[in-house]
């Protein structure tokens, strides 16, 4: 594994950063303040990123995106993550990769759209009753001629108030297994405007402010076969296949708010005096800085590293799951130690620093929790001795 960057992956760097810099960060103070990303300005820097060759950049190039590796996404993903979340996941957009099991009509309906910056998707898996346990969803859809009838509730779906059509996973049966019954899953596209569908005010949430979650319900809402994504019953095999890297997109886009907030810490601890001396020089300050570099270069090369394998065909669950748990961790810690170091102007909102680290607690969270992570991982090491 080549630890140094090529030209290509440093300009992508530069460029991503320097788009941040001068697109997104000016922004953040109004969608702090205001909880709203204004749709006018979603669509203006939508723009600028589609002219920046920076929207869509997760797709392959023969669907029209960038074609980048999964370390050069990684790196793209790490400068995007420094800004506001609800600026550049909804004005910089990477169109969920599940989309690429479309069919060539639903590619030219769905895929191609989202590309273009012409539509956005969301997901809809979590349920009131069910989050990590997905299987224990109870939203349905039952086959009725030639289409389905889909019933039932999901919530906490990120940004479905600007998306124009949801992935929506729902189960359509069950098969017999020797453990008991097991719900089979189908995901259907669903848009906006459909019959039975609505889209609800969600929660107020502490964390990533402008960037919504939502309440979506279903009654009697009739789709045609046509709608499923993949095959009937097959929807975890199309999540599974589409959906592993989602878990390393979550650590890179943590690494880049703790490598922001880090700074911060850094600079502040050079300038600041107290008692005759920069606080940087007293070890209770400098030996916080010294561990906080420490986590975040681990949690980095465990990132990379999965990203290498991911690449190679050769990554496991367990490294995913090793890198998303890390750095979420590592985020928390750094972003609380950032704080402590300015003391309370780090709780101002004139840093970023208090959002970065009410928006760091969601983290754990969501795409599956600290607690899930460590399942993953203990399972790996378990299973091969029959434990």
């Amino acid at each position: 594994m080549n630890f140094g960057l090529s030209e290509e992956q440093q300009m992508i760097i530069d460029t991503t950063r320097a788009f941040v810099e001068n697109e997104l960060f000016p922004h953040e103070a109004e969608v702090e303040r205001t909880g709203v990303l204004r749709h006018d300005l979603m669509k203006e820097i939508s723009k600028k990123a589609v002219e920046a060759g920076l929207y869509a950049a997760n797709m392959p190039e023969d669907v029209g995106g960038a074609g980048l590796d999964t370390l050069t996404w990684l790196l793209y993903e790490k400068e995007l993550g420094k800004a506001n979340y609800a600026l550049h996941w909804n004005c910089v957009a990477r169109p969920s990769n599940i989309l690429l099991a479309c069919t060539p009509e639903q590619r030219e309906k769905y895929l191609f759209p989202c590309i273009r910056a012409e539509k956005h998707d969301c997901q809809a898996m979590t349920e009131p009753g069910s989050g990590s346990d997905l299987r224990s969803m109870k939203a349905f859809a039952k086959a009725d001629g030639g289409d389905y009838v889909l019933n039932g509730t999901k919530h906490f779906i990120s940004h479905a108030d600007v998306a124009d059509f949801a992935i929506v996973w729902v189960a359509t049966g069950e098969e017999d297994t020797p453990r008991g019954k097991k719900k089979l899953i189908t995901a259907f596209l669903v848009d906006k405007g459909t019959p039975g569908f609505t889209v609800r005010e969600g929660y107020r949430n502490v964390s990533h402010r402008g960037y919504n979650n939502m309440i979506l319900e279903f009654d009697d809402c009739r789709l045609p076969a046509s709608q499923i994504l993949g095959e009937v019953h097959k929807g975890f095999e199309v999540a599974g296949k589409w959906l592993g890297a989602t878990r390393l997109q979550v650590a890179s886009t943590c690494l880049g708010r703790a490598e922001r907030a880090l700074g911060h810490a850094i600079s502040y601890a050079a300038e600041r005096k107290q008692f005759g001396q920069q606080i940087g020089k007293f070890q209770g300050v400098s030996f916080k800085l010294a561990d906080m570099a420490m986590e975040l270069k681990a949690a980095e090369l465990l990132t990379r590293e999965a990203a290498w394998k991911y690449d190679q065909g050769s990554v496991t669950e367990a490294d995913m799951s090793m890198a998303k748990l890390k750095a979420t961790e590592v985020l928390a810690m750094i972003a609380d130690e950032a704080i402590q170091i300015h003391g309370g102007m780090g709780l101002m909102d004139e840093l970023p620093l208090e959002r970065i680290w009410r928006d760091a607690r969601v983290e754990r969270i969501w795409e599956g929790t600290s607690e899930i992570q460590r399942h993953i991982i203990s399972r790996e090491l378990l299973r091969p001795l029959g434990a």
